[in-house]
């Protein structure tokens, strides 16, 4: 089941929802850091205050709800780099600072 924050689209699956985000230009695929995103490729990194999450669209397994992901659809505040980050519930929550965590936390007001 997949529930998105941001607008109505529903996707049957992850694949779905990354076919879509690309072709609305969010080309960069992000890392997730303790501090930071990276997108290895183009060598760059967006720290907090240089990115807003712009739609979540949250995956759980039909089969085992462990197996649970959320797609964050991810642009710098520039406006220049859009992109996404994959990452499974939780899988930060020791890993990364708290700024990072505090910015992929759905906020309504923010998306």
């Amino acid at each position: 089941m997949e529930i998105h924050a941001a607008e109505n689209h529903q996707y049957d699956s992850i694949i779905n929802a990354l076919a879509q985000l690309k072709a609305d230009g969010y080309t960069s695929n992000f890392n997730l850091r303790a501090t930071h995103l990276e997108d290895t490729a183009l060598q760059l990194k967006l720290f907090p205050d240089d990115f807003e999450v712009k739609k979540i669209f949250r995956f759980e397994g039909e089969s085992d709800p462990a197996d649970s992901s959320i797609v964050y659809a991810i642009e710098s505040k520039s406006g220049n780099i859009k992109g996404v980050l994959i990452n499974a519930y939780g899988a930060y929550a020791d890993t990364v600072s708290t700024e990072i965590i505090a910015k992929l936390q759905y906020n309504p007001k923010n998306i």
